[in-house]
């Protein structure tokens, strides 16, 4: 299966976006500026290195755009400093504070000394992790959210953490990834003026089987 019915298949997790003209307005705006001298407002310079390197693991340029020519980073970032609310954005940050915990762990390095093979190493030790194992992260990152709702100074695990962190990542990059102008107008199918209405048909004649953007 290539990346584009990968993309295709996979949906935003619930709860990880809250979507609206602001947010779609902010999307095209970040798509818009420039790539060079990016530095983070609500990330640290660190976590955005990390952010960035973790993108273009998740959407590489390819046959079509990646994540660096959309600049999905720095609609990421804009959108946890604008738009998320304060739940959301302490638990982002401490989940990034987690991945960059365990990606010291593992490489013996900080995160923005990170080579592309080591991301690609991380996100594939999380990401592609078995379901037992993605269960246990969940369930060690639950734990840690109920005692420090209870009060309890305990540090978010560094495995459960980074394995939250990649998965809000990867929810968002894909989310922006499909509604981009760029995407949605070029590589999926884009009928703003539809003509007959074919209640039923075949997909692949329809759209030559890409998902519509509209």
């Amino acid at each position: 299966m290539n990346r584009r019915q990968v993309l295709k298949k996979m949906g935003l997790g619930a709860g990880i976006l809250v979507v609206g003209p602001s947010t779609l307005s902010l999307l095209q705006s970040c798509n818009n500026e420039p790539e060079f001298d990016w530095q983070p407002t609500f990330l640290s310079a660190s976590h955005g290195y990390a952010l960035k390197r973790i993108l273009d693991v998740i959407i590489p340029k390819t046959d079509t755009p990646g994540a660096s020519d959309l600049n999905i980073a720095q609609f990421i970032d804009s959108y946890m400093n604008e738009v998320a609310d304060d739940e959301r954005k302490t638990k982002f940050k401490q989940s990034a504070d987690a991945f960059s915990r365990a990606f010291k762990k593992e490489f013996d390095k900080e995160q923005e000394k990170g080579k592309a093979e080591d991301f690609e190493n991380i996100i594939k030790k999380y990401l592609k992790a078995s379901p037992a194992e993605q269960d246990e992260f969940v369930k060690r990152n639950s734990e840690t959210q109920d005692a420090q709702k209870q009060g309890s100074e305990m540090q978010i695990d560094a495995d459960a953490g980074a394995y939250a962190y990649l998965t809000t990542v990867r929810e968002l990059a894909i989310w922006a990834w499909k509604n981009s102008e760029e995407i949605g107008e070029n590589v999926m199918w884009y009928d703003p003026i539809p003509g007959q209405y074919i209640p039923c048909g075949p997909v692949e004649e329809l759209g030559k089987g890409k998902a519509m953007s509209l």
